[in-house]
């Protein structure tokens, strides 16, 4: 065709170009799926760390974890939570976490940081903070003598119930690089789940403590026993709202007698609380009224008991300390107790194994058994609850031999400040509570 062109091929790339290309958008999407895990592995560690922060169950620790947990998740050297006081415009408490010893010895000397400077400026503006050189802010006031230097922070404040309860400070990436959003991002989220986390244990500690005031009321005043030294105390189990059924008394009787009783019913509501009662103050009718043996009392408890109740399954130990000649002897009988511990006056550690008959509740017609032990002047017998020594990690064995070697360590320890040791470092688990009565007969 006169004039005309033919229509030319599109020009094809070359070979080398579609591969370097290639090469190019596979570096972008493996650096995009690189990105995404790290986002995923931090979502998940996120995940991970809202579940520890919940399990805990003492502020302290709580606050503790937190920090610690912040530190984790973003990767940096130290880390600190402070909780502002009454007015809101101070720190009540600051916890630290990645010091060394050397350094917290070089901060021995220094107070409480008070929340002026930079972590006033948060208090007082609680956005989310990011500062790659703390010195060049103007809220920075310096560091206390002692203190290392920091360069870089992010902090963000802690909300519980809309109002601001502290700030969670971070500081000095362990790869040496500032805070970023991501960093903040987590920290953000982080901070909203250890609010409610706070929310939780201050409601658990108030509900506990609730517990625990109603059943001190359930339990006597010790009398005075002298010639004889007394104490006991009572732990509330760990958990919230478990009212136990846990309870000890003790009680003078004519001819220079002392009765000691231990028990513990089965449950961990108010049906319990209000069974322990109701068994306690019957028994206390019966020791006064009769002087039989414990084994004989007890029976005559149980058949009262099926008569008149419908009381839950319970474990009890009867002892009365009886004059023998100079000394004393432990007449005692128990109903599916655990045994006393006698501490000998050369502070040897033994258990008073022997047939403990059945529990109240279970058979009335069982016949129960007495038990009889010299005791020495300067004895200590400790009667205890179950809650004491069980743990379901341990056989019981093992927390029975930790139990006498707690018992011999603090045995020369006036009679309270024994049983608040004992209870302060009890080999149980904590899940039940705990009930401790120990009584030392006179010194020579």
């Amino acid at each position: 065709m006169a004039g005309g062109k033919e229509g030319k091929e599109p020009k094809q790339p070359r070979l080398p170009d579609l591969r370097s290309r290639l090469r190019s958008e596979l570096g972008r999407i493996d650096e995009q799926l690189g990105g995404l895990l790290d986002a995923m592995e931090r979502l998940q560690g996120l995940l991970n760390a809202v579940v520890a922060i919940s399990r805990e169950v003492e502020l302290n620790a709580v606050l503790y974890r937190i920090v610690t947990t912040a530190m984790d998740l973003v990767g940096t050297r130290y880390g600190a939570l402070g909780v502002v006081d009454e007015s809101g415009e101070r720190l009540g408490q600051f916890i630290a976490a990645g010091l060394s010893e050397q350094q917290r010895a070089d901060l021995s000397g220094v107070g409480l940081p008070l929340g002026l400077g930079v972590l006033g400026y948060l208090i007082r503006h609680p956005e989310p903070l990011r500062i790659d050189d703390i010195s060049a802010h103007p809220a920075s006031v310096g560091f206390p003598p002692g203190h290392p230097h920091l360069r870089t922070l992010l902090g963000v404040a802690i909300i519980v119930r809309g109002e601001i309860y502290g700030d969670l400070y971070l500081s000095e990436r362990l790869d040496g690089q500032p805070f970023d959003v991501n960093d903040e991002n987590i920290l953000v989220a982080l901070a909203s789940a250890a609010g409610i986390a706070i929310d939780n244990v201050r409601l658990f500690e108030r509900v506990r403590a609730g517990s625990e005031q109603f059943q001190r009321l359930l339990l006597p005043t010790l009398p005075d026993l002298r010639p004889f030294t007394a104490a006991a105390i009572y732990r509330p189990a760990a958990e919230p709202s478990r009212l136990g059924g846990d309870w000890y008394d003790a009680m003078l009787l004519p001819d220079n007698v002392v009765a000691v009783v231990i028990g513990d019913v089965v449950g961990h509501d108010l049906e319990a609380a209000a069974a322990m009662a109701a068994t306690r103050n019957m028994l206390r009718a019966l020791l006064f009224e009769q002087r039989n043996p414990p084994g004989a009392v007890l029976s005559q408890l149980d058949r009262t008991l099926h008569a008149i109740t419908d009381n839950p399954v319970t474990t009890t130990s009867l002892a009365r300390i009886e004059p023998d000649g100079p000394a004393w002897r432990l007449h005692w009988s128990s109903a599916g107790h655990v045994p006393p511990l006698l501490i000998t006056p050369e502070r040897r550690a033994e258990f008073l194994f022997a047939e403990p008959g059945l529990p109240l509740g279970v058979d009335t017609e069982q016949p129960r058994p007495d038990h009889t032990r010299p005791l020495l002047p300067d004895t200590t017998v400790v009667f205890f609850t179950d809650g004491l020594v069980e743990h379901p990690e341990h056989p019981i064995d093992e927390s029975l031999k930790e139990l006498a070697d707690l018992a011999i360590a603090h045995a020369d320890l006036p009679l309270e400040d024994f049983v608040q040791a004992l209870a302060d470092h009890h080999p149980s688990d904590g899940h039940d509570d705990m009930a401790i009565l120990a009584v030392r007969t006179p010194h020579s």
